[in-house]
């Protein structure tokens, strides 16, 4: 299996995690006499048998990307580069829209408030970094889908 199957896999069971927690939460409660819409102890014994699924998978994921070259590094420290980026281009994304927002003064007696940072150098910030991301991102999905998972 490719490490893009694993981390489609994961997904899947992750989806599949969250989807039992609502039918077990669905059925955990029921008027006195009625029956629940599903078994209880069947799901439990189904999230069981998810979560196992999805441990063994993001642990066998993380051996992968912790031994598979990637650059001068690994694959592990592409992904967290990546991490990094969105989360700076989101901090700024969110300091531009903060910025940005357009104040309506009803006269000229109410409070003037200006903008404490370029937002246009801002912006260009944040457009290069999403643009980092994209391409290096590119990179990793290229190598997940050459790589076998450990």
């Amino acid at each position: 299996m490719k490490l893009a199957e694993a981390l489609i896999h994961r997904a899947d069971a992750q989806k599949r995690l969250a989807q039992l927690t609502e039918r077990l939460n669905r059925s955990a409660r029921v008027q006195e006499g009625d029956a629940p819409p599903e078994d209880p102890a069947e799901l439990l014994e189904e999230l069981d048998r998810t979560v196992a699924t999805l441990t063994e998978l993001i642990q066998r994921i993380n051996r992968t990307n912790a031994a598979t070259p990637f650059g001068s590094g690994v694959l592990s420290d592409a992904l967290a580069e990546r991490d990094g980026l969105a989360l700076k281009r989101s901090a700024l994304t969110r300091l531009i829209e903060a910025a940005s927002h357009n104040q309506f003064r009803y006269g000229r007696s109410e409070i003037k408030y200006v903008a404490t940072v370029d937002v246009a150098a801002l912006q260009k910030q944040a457009d290069d970094l999403a643009r980092a991301y994209r391409e290096l991102d590119a990179a990793i999905q290229q190598t997940n889908w050459t790589v076998d998972l450990l």
